[in-house]
């Protein structure tokens, strides 16, 4: 008998979806075998049994089906035989009392007009209640930053510790699900098997940022290129570029890099970069800078929009 899916996570039976899905994330990191390069074989197993708990308590509609005890840990249908007693004894008939149920005579009758296609279920014809779909897999992926960008192509170790080859498409977000139809839990008695269902993390990038389908980055430039001008060199997530600075060009200002950004996966258009200068100055400022803006400042006065 499969475990109650709660203990196997470690939570309550009333913790918030949220709480349940930190617990999960939690632990398939530790667990994961590629981790656990010693104790490979224990963090497998331990992994597939919180896999297949948070496949039920994961699951919005499995987790009230499990809470209702309609399906048991496994995900399987709960055939539960009621005995219903009329006066003395006997099968069949409604009981008295306040817990009365349908008798055994119902239930056969329901499931073999489900197999017939009947019944308010609607189910279809051949209906075989000992037949069920695999069960889909969970799994989070993390990628960098310029491959959830770009796209890539990724393994991805399974809970039981099968392979996956699959491709990280272009434009990809965080938290996106990424399904592989086919390639969960193999299905009883000849169906079809589950699905693997890949969460993307992405990793936060040391210049870069992402605003929907437009990168944005702050650009280092000197004093001099602020005021004199220049042609800058600038990283894009697709390559460098050339930015041409105009002179007198203030920090804080944004410069907008048509279709450098990320492409849309629905439209097939791309964002633009962002890219906003700061102004760095020299670490020490020697005699020469000093005296130079000594005697500028004496000669030029300008409001800088202090107020």
């Amino acid at each position: 008998m499969a475990e109650d899916p709660y203990k196997v996570l470690g939570v309550a039976r009333d913790a918030s979806d949220d709480e349940i899905r930190r617990v999960y994330r939690k632990l398939a990191k530790e667990l994961h075998p590629d981790l656990n390069p010693v104790n490979r074989t224990a963090a497998e197993e331990r992994f597939k049994r919180v896999s297949a708990a948070y496949e039920i308590v994961g699951d919005a509609e499995k987790r009230k089906k499990y809470d209702r005890g309609e399906i048991d840990a496994n995900g399987e249908p709960q055939r539960a035989y009621h005995r219903t007693y009329a006066g003395a004894g006997g099968y069949g008939g409604r009981a008295a009392g306040a817990d009365a149920d349908y008798g055994f005579g119902d239930i056969f009758s329901d499931l073999f007009n489900r197999a017939r296609g009947g019944g308010a279920a609607g189910a279809r014809e051949g209906f075989d209640p000992f037949t069920t779909r695999g069960r889909d897999v969970r799994y989070t992926l993390e990628v960098d930053f310029l491959e959830a960008v770009n796209g890539a192509k990724k393994r991805v170790t399974m809970p039981d510790g099968g392979t996956l080859d699959l491709s990280v498409p272009e434009g990809v977000t965080d938290g996106q699900v990424l399904r592989l139809t086919g390639k969960g839990m193999a299905g009883v008695r000849g169906m079809e098997p589950g699905d693997a269902l890949v969460e993307i993390k992405v990793r936060a990038h040391p210049a870069f940022t992402r605003e929907g389908d437009d990168i944005r980055l702050d650009l280092p430039i000197t004093i001099d290129e602020a005021v004199l001008g220049g042609k800058i060199e600038v990283p894009t997530v697709s390559g460098r570029v050339q930015l041409t600075i105009p002179k007198g060009t203030s920090s804080g200002r944004v410069f907008r890099l048509k279709g450098k950004g990320v492409r849309n996966l629905t439209s097939g258009s791309h964002g633009d970069q962002l890219v906003t200068v700061r102004i760095v100055l020299p670490e020490k400022i020697d005699d020469e800078m000093s005296y130079f803006f000594s005697e500028w400042k004496q000669k030029h006065q300008y409001d800088p929009g202090r107020g």
